[in-house]
């Protein structure tokens, strides 16, 4: 069984109905377990019996939120232990142009350091699923399809 983990940061709950979107995609695909947790729910084991990991904060001023880079910074204590796992990122932002982008990449950035494997979408939302305030039926499929397309790599790593 492949566990997927998607940790979340929510303050209007727009992050949050991104990340039960992502799960809905990710329980699609037989064969894997997926948790969802709010970032303060989180230590840091749950990282690392996780296959997959999803994180999704809301954009602050172009980065992730600072209770996702707490999160991300007490993360060197198991500096080692996450090579390998797939990440992927997701985030919601009160306009366009307001950093979505950037945010994403914080997220990725921070799973590189790790080692993990990355992956993106070459037709759109290259850097993962990000909304523009409360997430519209688009954007909560794009959410969906994330969930579904880590889980079957997850799976195809596994085997």
């Amino acid at each position: 069984m492949a566990k997927i983990l998607i940790i979340y940061d929510s303050k209007t709950g727009n992050t949050k109905k991104m990340a039960m979107a992502i799960a809905q995609g990710v329980r699609e695909v037989k064969g894997t377990e997926v948790v969802v947790k709010k970032v303060d729910q989180v230590v840091l084991q749950d990282l690392v019996k996780a296959d997959g990991l999803i994180i999704g904060s809301p954009t602050y001023y172009g980065q992730m939120s600072a209770k996702i880079k707490a999160l991300v910074d007490k993360s060197v204590k198991i500096h080692g232990q996450l090579e390998g796992k797939v990440g992927a990122a997701f985030t919601s932002s009160g306009g366009t142009a307001t950093g979505a982008e950037t945010t994403l990449l914080s997220i990725l950035q921070a799973m590189l350091v790790h080692g993990m494997i990355i992956f993106g979408r070459a037709n759109d939302k290259h850097y993962g699923a990000a909304a523009v305030e409360e997430p519209n039926k688009n954007e909560l499929a794009s959410c969906y399809d994330l969930g579904q397309r880590l889980a079957n790599l997850v799976l195809k790593l596994k085997t």
